[in-house]
């Protein structure tokens, strides 16, 4: 019987790890600045910089890239445990320097960089001396349909020059470097062939962050960037010229599990929080946990739960093993993206006011788990790509099987 649901002691080793690195080196410190009085802003950078370097002493660096880079070499599928335990931490990934955009970045520059590229973007930013950014969503058009973007670069003898307004470039603010998608053949026959990607270094003349948006959570460095004739060397097209889509969906693709991977812990956390309450609040004549009410939130968020660790490992096997992923990893992201927001909107919901007030984190984990039904696609979209999939699987070979996971059964 080739399925097989348990990992090698190689990968239990490597959870293990990362989940007491989390839970007895992060946390308590965490604890004691949080302890201390008047601590400022520098006083956290200054912490987690300090976690960060425990972090790559003791192996816990880079999980997701290949060891010969400096990284632990973990394949997709132990990226999913891994990920999911570093997420139940503020800024766990991040500590790992396994974070929303560099990861992306890092496995997008690996493949398609140059040996000048590699050296002068991805080596700092594996070394964590240097952050990143994505460039792609636009305000003028729909950001789940990167055919539309009208952001265009010319080519000017050794030179590109871009002129374009992105927005949503998450991480820009204290980024070095972006990575640009921009039209640079608008009469292309293929309308996934008329984008390029590029290399873009944050202090250009013409690069203008306008503002970090303000989101119904607050700030959190997704900012609208104007590119006003940035003059980019003609060394830093990223890949081949026209391949900027093949290029992000390539990037978006596992970028968009490794969002799930980290949604299942946060997933997690809600729904152990949940039940925490539930067996210690007192009410109307007995625990929360009694109530059948109560009980039905808990056992819908598990059978959710189940099936979005399940669609995450299955989405993840197939990409480790070269398959067609596409489908499930749409799923995936519908699945998962909704459950984080159906399971902490529950947890709210059974701590009342103490879930909606902000001395819970639960509140901020609400308003985070928002964007999630639209980030890297929106819910519609996935939906609209599975049905496409499904009905060519159907029409193609007159079953469904394959667009449902190709499983077996």
């Amino acid at each position: 019987m080739a399925i097989d649901f348990t990992f090698g002691p190689d990968v239990e080793q490597a959870r293990a790890g990362i989940r007491d690195f989390m839970a007895n080196t992060v946390k308590p410190r965490y604890q004691q600045l949080e302890a201390q009085e008047g601590a400022t802003r520098d006083d956290w950078s200054s912490l987690i910089k300090g976690l960060r370097e425990v972090a790559k002493v003791e192996g816990y660096w880079l999980p997701h890239m290949p060891q010969e880079v400096g990284g632990m070499g973990l394949s997709v599928t132990a990226m999913a445990a891994v990920a999911a335990e570093a997420a139940k931490v503020p800024y766990g990934p991040y500590i790992m320097n396994a974070h929303a955009p560099d990861e992306g970045n890092m496995h997008t520059l690996h493949h398609f960089a140059t040996e000048y590229q590699r050296e002068r973007y991805l080596n700092p930013l594996l070394e964590g001396e240097v952050r990143s950014c994505f460039s792609m969503t636009e305000p003028e058009v729909a950001g789940s349909d990167p055919t539309l973007i009208q952001t265009h670069a010319v080519q000017d003898g050794d030179e590109w020059v871009i002129n374009g307004h992105k927005w949503f470039t998450s991480g820009a603010r204290g980024a070095n470097f972006a990575i640009v998608i921009a039209k640079t053949d608008p009469k292309a026959d293929i309308p996934q062939a008329r984008n390029s990607a590029f290399i873009v270094d944050c202090d250009s003349p013409g690069f203008e962050l306008v503002r970090d948006v303000e989101t119904m959570s607050g700030s959190h460095n997704h900012c609208e960037i104007k590119y006003n004739d940035v003059r980019v060397p003609r060394e830093n097209l990223l890949g081949e010229r026209g391949g900027g889509h093949k290029l992000g969906q390539v990037r978006l693709g596992p970028a968009r599990l490794a969002h799930c991977m980290r949604w299942i812990g946060e997933i997690e956390m809600a729904l152990e929080m949940l039940i925490e309450r539930a067996q210690n609040r007192y009410a109307h004549g007995s625990l929360l946990s009694e109530k059948q009410g109560i009980q039905w939130m808990m056992s819908d968020s598990a059978l959710e739960l189940y099936a979005a660790k399940l669609m995450v490992l299955h989405a993840a096997y197939k990409i480790e093993n070269g398959l067609d992923f596409k489908q499930e990893v749409s799923m995936a992201k519908h699945h998962v993206a909704n459950t984080l927001w159906r399971v902490v909107d529950r947890a709210v919901q059974v701590h009342g006011a103490l879930g909606y007030s902000t001395d819970s984190p639960l509140s901020g984990m609400l308003q985070q788990a928002r964007w999630a039904r639209f980030a890297d696609g929106a819910d519609e979209v996935h939906q609209m790509r599975i049905a496409e999939l499904l009905m060519r699987a159907y029409d193609e070979s007159g079953s469904i099987n394959s667009a449902v996971g190709g499983l077996p059964l």
